[in-house]
């Protein structure tokens, strides 16, 4: 409130309906992704074939609520690290996932909607893309107003950070050293929309002296004890698979690679079933089970941001359906919004989907709005941000800007768009 008791709009709420500065500079974006994708003729075609992929506009977020969300964060992977949390979660993992084999993960994400009452955690996942993109986006930026030129965008010292994460990851299993090698491990790495930061990546790797390689798994064998790709031993692998318990016959060499310890994996199955599960948000928005994983009173307040989140079963079915138009429905071993439901929209046909199991009910969390000229006319789009995280630690914040019921890369204007914090 202002000095006469009257409401305030926060800064960035203003920004975000009112600016419609185009800071972008594309041509920049695209020398820079030329040079780090060590390919340029094959990134120009990359981008040529995903006009959608950035915003050219950026979104404004409250130093505050980027504070609530690392709150969030501390919070979610201080429980991860109780016993009874542990205990909880592992119950409906796959049995790979409940050996640890020590890293604790590598480009965490976590998403959340802005709105009146501070962020809300909507996802957690473990092998978020569009990191390596979004760090490039926000160095080419221009700021055409005062309000951007004061906000800076939340980037960092990212080359260092990615570098020093990944040595993280191979300490932790390995005690010392560094990789001799590392794979950008995913099925079909060249039909993959985020394809070219998995050449951005590769080169980064290569930068800091290591053999680096992207490779589909199913080209992967194991032999020897040794991962193998072409013929050369694999030491690291950064794993952007969505098979998060290497259950698919194309994954076997690097499943039983990770089984046996003859490669560090990260992100990995364990780290996806303490963190990403959907299911694990049943524990952490669920107040009385909180109470007995000890933790702080601050970080149980900072997990009441997670929406109420419930397993979907004959139990609750029908009173769910009641209530349909509260929820979002979530397969719980699914990702990237593939068959995801809002429940004011349902047909009853996919509601008996969902009702005969594996789903859950994540009360709506609506999310907020960016404003755009698009071809000279105003356009309102939703907006999602992402925390790009390790142990707890931020490396990148990024938005994504959409329409439609979940985020995507088809809305004109839209795409990812770098964050400036007010």
């Amino acid at each position: 409130m202002d000095d006469r008791g009257h409401d305030v709009e926060d800064a960035d709420a203003v920004l975000n309906r009112q600016c419609f500065c185009v800071t972008l500079e594309r041509d920049a974006l695209r020398t820079a992704i030329r040079a780090q994708a060590g390919d340029p003729d094959l990134a120009d075609a990359l981008l040529a074939a995903r006009p959608h992929l950035f915003s050219d506009s950026p979104v404004f977020l409250s130093t505050r609520d980027l504070a609530a969300m690392l709150e969030v964060v501390a919070a979610i992977e201080a429980a991860a690290a109780a016993p009874a949390y542990q205990q909880a979660v592992l119950t409906w993992a796959p049995e790979i996932a409940r050996h640890d084999p020590g890293p604790r993960g590598a480009f965490m994400g976590y998403d959340f909607h802005l709105g009146a009452g501070g962020p809300r955690l909507i996802e957690v996942n473990t092998n978020a893309g569009g990191a390596f993109l979004n760090a490039l986006l926000a160095r080419a930026q221009s700021a055409c107003c005062g309000e951007a030129r004061e906000a800076l965008p939340v980037a960092g010292a990212f080359d260092d950070a990615v570098w020093e994460m990944f040595l993280g990851e191979w300490t932790l299993q390995r005690g010392s050293g560094r990789p001799p090698s590392i794979a950008v491990i995913d099925d079909q790495p060249a039909e993959q929309y985020l394809y070219p930061e998995f050449l951005m990546a590769k080169a980064l790797f290569e930068r800091r002296g290591l053999d680096a390689v992207v490779a589909d798994p199913a080209a992967l064998n194991y032999a020897g004890g040794k991962l193998l790709s072409d013929g050369r031993e694999i030491g690291l692998v950064y794993n952007r698979l969505v098979d998060f318990a290497l259950e698919a016959e194309g994954h076997r060499a690097l499943r039983d690679a990770y089984r046996d310890g003859a490669v560090v994996v990260t992100p990995n199955p364990h780290n996806h079933a303490l963190l990403a599960d959907k299911r694990n948000l049943i524990v952490l928005s669920d107040p009385e089970a909180l109470g007995h994983l000890g933790l702080s009173d601050r970080h149980k307040a900072s997990l009441g941001a997670i929406p109420r989140t419930v397993l979907v079963g004959p139990e609750n079915a029908d009173a769910l359906w009641e209530a349909r138009k509260r929820y979002f429905f979530k397969p719980a071993t699914g990702y990237g919004g593939k068959a995801v439901y809002r429940g004011d929209k349902i047909t009853h046909g996919a509601w008996a989907s969902v009702a005969s199991g594996g789903y859950i009910a994540q009360e709506i969390a609506p999310p907020s709005e960016r404003r755009i000229l698009v071809d000279g006319q105003e356009k309102s789009l939703k907006l999602d941000v992402r925390l790009y995280t390790y142990q707890a630690r931020p490396i990148l914040a990024a938005a994504r800007v959409y329409q439609g019921q979940t985020t995507n890369f088809r809305t004109a204007g839209g795409g990812f768009a770098p964050v400036y914090a007010v």
